[in-house]
């Protein structure tokens, strides 16, 4: 499972507790490399589908105690037994992938939460138990950060997922700011896009303040981390709206100087 880029998550990071640095890099490899899977490359879906369901063969072998008989996936058998970690969040995850294989489009916006509860949700809930703080409170917070992280990304990526088929902006709500998908097709910003972009961001915006509070109950390092974290995503949000929603030819992204207020606001939370 070889992986060498990673996104929105913390993963092995030097404000990370060093106990937890290992058995995150393994849950990351897993989620990170299923991920390419569906996303890189040019298998066809099949392919992409049979390669997914031998992960989910591994994790079977996983969940029945036995080692799986593919080494690559042995550092995560280990974390999942010395950890006790919940093996369904590893099916929730690999759902997701298989989803973004062979669905391009989402209907409303539960439609595209459902999928967020799979694709992103699983990853901050498996931190927490990893962490000691997998309360019911603490679930909830760390599943509307993730689920907003996830929708940055897909706000901040509209024309790169485009690229790959895919279309994340809900149908109802193009329907309803009158924007069609040749607007993305030709990278076409106007003020119906900046209406859409700027009500789509505000939900990711609320998301991420209603998880926020989850800092509070998380001490030391691992706290500082989910923290930069948020703000990181809130940035992002900032990004676009400066630009109108212009992310065809704006794409946000996060320099040296955002990295200062970022650090600033983490203070404060």
């Amino acid at each position: 499972m070889p992986v060498d880029h990673y996104e929105n998550f913390p993963v092995a990071s030097l404000l990370l507790p060093r106990c937890l640095r290992r058995p995150i890099e393994a849950i990351y490899r897993f989620a990170r490399s299923a991920d390419d899977i569906a996303d890189e490359g040019d298998a066809t879906e099949a392919v992409r589908l049979q390669r997914l369901a031998d992960y989910r063969r591994q994790l079977t072998y996983i969940e029945r105690g036995e080692a799986p008989p593919d080494p690559h996936f042995t550092d995560l058998a280990t974390t999942i037994g010395e950890w006790h970690l919940p093996i369904q969040l590893f099916h929730d995850l690999l759902d997701a992938f298989a989803q973004d294989v062979v669905k391009k489009r989402y209907d409303d916006f539960p439609e595209l939460l459902a999928y967020c509860r799979r694709s992103a949700n699983p990853v901050g809930r498996l931190l927490l138990h990893l962490a000691g703080r997998a309360s019911d409170d603490n679930l909830q917070r760390s599943d509307s950060i993730c689920t907003a992280l996830q929708l940055v990304n897909f706000w901040q990526d509209v024309a790169i997922d485009w690229q790959k088929g895919r279309v994340y902006l809900p149908q109802s709500d193009l329907a309803r700011f009158g924007v069609a998908e040749a607007a993305i097709a030709a990278g076409c910003w106007s003020s119906e896009w900046a209406a859409l972009i700027e009500f789509e961001s505000d939900r990711a915006h609320r998301l991420m303040q209603q998880g926020a509070p989850l800092v509070h109950h998380l001490s030391g390092r691992l706290g500082w981390e989910i923290r930069l974290t948020i703000q990181g995503g809130l940035r992002i949000l900032e990004r676009i709206r400066r630009v109108r929603g212009d992310v065809f030819r704006h794409r946000p992204v996060l320099g040296f100087s955002d990295w200062w207020c970022i650090g600033w606001r983490a203070l404060s939370m």
